[in-house]
């Protein structure tokens, strides 16, 4: 076989070469190939995981979060500690508010009088966001209630008070407050522990804290945070001042507002159950707490203290030709003094043009600028009813001043509905004056009920039936009038202040008896 010409080893040559290159960029190719999908292997993961910077960043925050719940954690125990060790042998009373005027205040007053009176060893503190002194909330519970202290109590001061003002929280104010009542109680206890909590504002919230303390626990509960019956109406939509208008016409929003409710009453029942003797004012009260705290054991019904003893001396036959009606009660939404009101205008425009015009007295106080702007919208609705002349004003009434008025009136007017007792209503009946209150609750179930077989007075559920009692009172004789005026004083006298300071020495004494009197 001949040999390959040189053009035929130059061909094969070329082949070898282009072989060997083609191996080589294959090679290359493969490379490259394995290269990035290295790289994008590791981008992914730095995307993932935020890269390396990222990830130290995290770690950091997380040290120093864990760093900061340790140091709040250990602050919180050092502090209960040193309030644990340093309790005193005081009873303190937790009142925020001690300038609102109401049956609240009045129950402040004569529960911090029978603990004097019932154990002269302890001190009584209160703490309160008011500007006051010992010496003058000493002299406003005698001006304004007629109670008079053995020795003025102890004031502290609480800075945090906004906490618990119904103006912090537009939306979600139930817990809202509830939570912003701990964080106050928090401050209270801190700047002074004593051996008994005593919550008489219905801070229920506020129980846990004490209890972390080593307080033992009492309270006062006026009306639930929460009952069925607020369920009731957010179910059946209906609007009022603690069901607004526009969650009341939509479904959902009111579906949302029952599952808020409900765990919010979880909550208070569990906050609620760690009172050592809950006491409450009412029948209507007394239901709904032992359903909600379930400690039916420590619960015991105590009427509040309503002062009839200056007002049982008065006489039952009024003098003057206006016949008066009055109505005594805080300028809040859920007093309900608009109905009042309307009801009263409704009844004169019915009333024989023979008959003397009557008038309406409004007596009660302002806790804020929200109330003081109510009963600015009263006046201005009395202006367009043309009420004017016959419908006064009274705010921050003396109690001197407060008996005069009650002294005057032949009948009295109450319209807020689940009114957990009714302090006015009684007030009223133990004055003369015949009670006018709203279908429901306290008023209901307990306080205008028959007297010795005599109609005490008169129940309303809404303008219509109001007008129509005040017509019926106006247009009866007075034989019949003065008849039921003394069923309505000898029922009031179930509810005398004496009355409540027995019953409430009573449920404390199990209690406070724990601490063994230096005496």
């Amino acid at each position: 076989m001949a040999p390959p010409s040189p053009a035929g080893g130059e061909e094969m040559k070329t082949k070898r070469s282009c072989s060997s290159e083609w191996r080589v960029w294959i090679r290359f190719e493969t490379r490259s190939a394995s290269d990035k999908e290295s790289r994008e292997e590791r981008s992914g993961k730095a995307r993932s995981f935020g890269g390396e910077p990222a990830m130290a960043i995290w770690v950091s925050l997380i040290s120093l979060l864990s760093a900061l719940l340790s140091i709040l954690v250990f602050s919180v125990g050092v502090a209960v500690i040193s309030g644990r060790r340093s309790r005193r042998r005081a009873v303190g009373f937790f009142h925020p508010f001690t300038n609102d005027g109401g049956g609240g205040e009045r129950v402040l007053w004569c529960a911090v009088r029978a603990v004097q009176e019932e154990r002269s060893d302890l001190d009584c503190a209160v703490y309160t966001g008011d500007e006051a002194s010992p010496e003058s909330l000493a002299a406003r519970a005698l001006d304004r209630f007629g109670v008079r202290l053995l020795r003025p109590p102890v004031v502290v001061r609480l800075s945090k008070r906004k906490w618990v003002e119904e103006k912090t929280y537009p939306h979600f104010t139930m817990i809202g407050q509830s939570l912003g009542s701990m964080y106050l109680s928090w401050e209270a206890i801190r700047k002074f522990t004593p051996y008994f909590y005593f919550d008489t504002s219905g801070y229920a919230f506020t129980y846990p804290i004490a209890r972390l303390f080593g307080c033992k626990v009492i309270c006062y509960t006026h009306y639930p945070t929460i009952s069925t019956d607020m369920l009731s109406r957010v179910r059946h939509r209906s609007s009022m001042y603690n069901n607004d208008p526009l969650i009341a016409t939509s479904i959902w929003l009111s579906w949302g507002k029952i599952i808020y409710y409900t765990i919010f009453s979880w909550l208070y029942g569990m906050v609620g159950s760690c009172a050592h003797l809950a006491m409450v004012n009412s029948s209507w009260t007394r239901a709904h707490i032992e359903e909600l705290w379930k400690i039916p054991k420590r619960t015991m019904r105590v009427y509040p203290p309503c002062d009839t003893s200056a007002l049982q001396v008065l006489p039952l036959e009024r003098s003057g030709k206006t016949p008066s009606f009055i109505s005594v009660a805080q300028f809040r939404p859920e007093k309900a003094h608009a109905v009042q009101l309307e009801a009263f205008s409704l009844a004169v425009q019915r009333l024989d043009s023979s008959m003397p015009r009557p008038k309406l007295q409004f007596v009660g106080s302002c806790r804020n600028k929200e109330d003081q702007e109510r009963l600015q919208k009263l006046k201005d609705r009395a202006s367009e009813l043309n009420m004017e002349e016959l419908v006064e004003f009274h705010r921050d009434v003396s109690y001197r001043d407060l008996i005069r008025l009650l002294g005057g009136a032949i009948a009295g007017l109450h319209s807020m509905i689940d009114e957990h007792f009714g302090i006015s209503v009684v007030e009223y009946m133990a004055a003369g004056a015949i009670p006018i209150a709203h279908n429901s609750a306290g008023p209901k179930m307990d306080i205008v009920a028959d007297e010795d077989g005599h109609q005490t007075g008169f129940l309303a559920s809404d303008i219509e039936g109001y007008a129509e009692a005040i017509l019926k009172i106006l247009k009866m004789s007075e034989t019949e009038r003065l008849t039921i005026a003394a069923a309505a004083r000898k029922r009031a006298q179930k509810f005398s202040e004496k009355k409540f300071c027995e019953d409430f020495k009573a449920a404390i004494r199990p209690v406070i008896s724990s601490l063994h009197s230096v005496n």
